[in-house]
């Protein structure tokens, strides 16, 4: 009866994700975990994460491809941002933007687990 009906199949207006779909990063030798927020079919263009990052850890990256930025807002915790060389530390209500074309990295220099909320945009 469905192949023959002339209805197009019902489209959930608001789809539900469990805890258990988001994908996750796990960085557990660097003491971070990177929640993927955003769907898949937008990586590489726009993305959205959580980072969760234990006393100490750390998310060190390597430059993204040109004209990517990064901003990270800080929900917790106690933050530090580096871009090649020069490091800022990070308020909680706060944001920082920049360059992530460039080595980059987000450290958690307090003594509590850090949160934030990180937006990559590719150029």
């Amino acid at each position: 009866a469905e192949l023959l009906s002339s209805e197009s199949p019902k489209v959930d207006l608001i789809r539900m994700l469990e805890p258990h779909e988001t994908p996750t990063l796990p960085g557990e030798h660097a003491g971070y975990v990177l929640k993927i927020l955003g769907p898949m079919e937008l990586a590489g263009r726009f993305e959205w994460y959580e980072l969760t990052l234990a006393p100490g850890g750390a998310l060190v990256s390597n430059p993204h491809d040109p004209g990517a930025t990064e901003h990270l807002s800080l929900m917790n915790g106690s933050v530090e941002v580096e871009v090649e060389g020069v490091k800022k530390k990070l308020k909680i209500g706060g944001t920082a933007r920049y360059e992530a074309d460039r080595p980059h990295a987000i450290r958690n220099v307090g003594k509590t687990e850090a949160k934030a909320l990180m937006v990559v945009i590719h150029r």
